[in-house]
């Protein structure tokens, strides 16, 4: 396990200041910044494409953590990679042949990961983990933020965990993705976690710097 990346989602900041929640992120000492991408299809929500995202890469160093949660991702990678994603993860759910997804996005010069719903079970990536730098467990059914965490996830989190020490990928991220907060990111640390997604519990704090400072202490016990 690597020391804990807090990645805050934009998709629960003020859309009409994403600048400024990018400034204020990096001033907190975030350390990734998640970008959730929506097609209206996979999920029910629309969000961002590819030209905001290349419009907000000026505004702040810290890498873009791209969640594809979208329709045959593989169609869109070169458009997120040209736009400035540098880590860019895609659901198992959605890509038929994952082995060849996760080579395009580290032909294209990105990490790459693979992201799990609720529902799918953890061996779906036993044969992909060394493709992989990242496997994001959605601790709650994606497309909407604001939802509450599901406990139930950290025995998965724990399976990829072990899987991934026998194999020896000792740098392999597990990201956790919904309803992370100072209450629930202990639990899913202990499980094996080392990357964490928090969007609501950081924009609706009243300062993001202690919020974060916060979780990695937790996260970090």
């Amino acid at each position: 396990m690597g020391s804990p990346i807090i990645a805050p989602s934009i998709l629960s900041a003020d859309f009409g200041k994403l600048h400024e929640a990018l400034v204020a992120l990096e001033e907190a000492k975030a350390d990734w910044i998640h970008v959730d991408v929506m097609d209206g299809h996979f999920v029910p929500n629309l969000t961002i494409g590819p030209p905001v995202v290349k419009a907000l890469r000026p505004s702040t160093k810290l890498p873009f953590d791209v969640h594809l949660m979208i329709e045959k991702p593989e169609l869109s990678l070169e458009q997120y990679a040209k736009a400035g994603a540098d880590r860019i993860s895609v659901h198992a759910e959605a890509c038929p042949h994952l082995h060849r997804t996760l080579s395009q996005i580290r032909e294209l010069g990105c990490k790459g990961g693979v992201a799990l719903n609720p529902s799918t079970p953890a061996s779906i990536v036993e044969n992909i983990l060394h493709l992989a730098d990242t496997v994001v467990v959605m601790t709650v059914n994606p497309g909407f933020g604001g939802q509450a965490y599901i406990s139930e996830m950290k025995d998965k989190i724990r399976i990829i965990r072990q899987r991934a020490n026998d194999l020896g990928l000792t740098d392999l991220r597990i990201e956790v993705d919904g309803g992370i907060s100072p209450t629930t990111v202990a639990e899913v640390a202990q499980a094996g976690a080392d990357t964490f997604v928090a969007g609501s519990a950081i924009f609706k704090s009243d300062d993001f710097a202690a919020t974060i400072a916060d979780m990695k202490a937790k996260a970090s016990a």
